[in-house]
């Protein structure tokens, strides 16, 4: 039998689980009071404006692809490839100790301080400028961490017998490492580099430090070009007086849980499409 106090914290657990359900139920509900009326294609694909009904997200949903795409396309392989090396690879001393200890105090870094971090080194030494391709870069270091720790977790959860059965077949460590290991891993992986995304797609605070504008009335055409997102659009739109911007804002947030409820729909089919390699058929 349980003790009072496994049952306390079970009550208290409850409590604030099914707390904060109703208080996030209860904010969708009230954006999508707001925001669902103003959303037609006309919005989707319209250009800013300073008069609010004909002011639309095309630029930063644009920007929003934009730095998603070129995010997933730096963090996912260096993330793998680090996870694999420290997984099946490195040898276990001090330095790959510190290594790991610091890549999980990376994940808990405040996003600003990326940002800092992404101005000096892209923007000013590396002369990239005010661009996609920064945005992306200063995403993918805040994202990495986190596929790293998951990517870890789902290759050290593949069982050793399907290495020692590759290795008794005569498969090299390479051969096992991609053509066993890594699909057996891939659900976890996957799961993880999508939440990490889902996480990137709604910061604001790195990308504005790197140069990310407020309002864009153009569509960046390629990786060097000034950009807008969805979350910078929608923090303009909230900041100004007019009752009519902020009921722009909520239907952009709308936009922005829709791709985000997209990504994690994304990550459970993948993990279960994914999952053969984890159960027998």
């Amino acid at each position: 039998m349980r003790s009072w106090k496994d049952r306390v914290i079970v009550v208290l657990g409850l409590f604030f689980t099914f707390f904060a359900l109703a208080v996030l139920f209860t904010l969708v509900i009230d954006v999508l009071i707001d925001g669902l009326p103003r959303l037609n294609v006309k919005f989707i694909t319209s250009y800013p404006s300073r008069h609010p009904e004909h002011a639309g997200i095309l630029p930063a949903l644009v920007g929003s692809i934009w730095i998603g795409i070129l995010t997933a396309l730096i963090a996912f392989p260096l993330g793998v490839a680090t996870a694999v090396y420290l997984e099946e690879y490195a040898p276990k001393n001090i330095l790959t100790e510190i290594l790991e200890i610091n890549i999980a105090n990376l994940a808990g870094v405040p996003s600003i301080i990326y940002g800092i971090l992404g101005l000096e080194l892209f923007v000013r030494m590396m002369n990239l400028g005010k661009s996609v391709i920064s945005g992306a870069l200063i995403l993918a270091l805040l994202i990495l961490p986190m596929i790293i720790i998951a990517s870890r977790e789902a290759i050290r959860n593949v069982p050793y017998t399907i290495r020692e059965a590759a290795y008794a077949l005569g498969a090299s460590r390479y051969q096992t490492v991609l053509y066993q290991v890594i699909p057996a891993a891939m659900p976890g992986i996957l799961t993880g580099t999508i939440l990490a995304m889902s996480r990137a797609l709604g910061e604001t605070a790195p990308l504005i430090m790197v140069g990310a504008l407020t309002f864009v009335a153009f569509i960046p055409e390629s990786i060097f070009d000034p950009f807008t997102v969805l979350p910078i659009q929608i923090f303009n739109w909230v900041s100004r007086p007019q009752k009519e911007f902020a009921t722009n804002a909520a239907a952009a947030i709308v936009i922005l849980l829709i791709l985000t409820f997209s990504l994690n729909f994304i990550a459970i089919y993948l993990r279960n499409r994914y999952a053969k390699y984890e159960r027998p058929d």
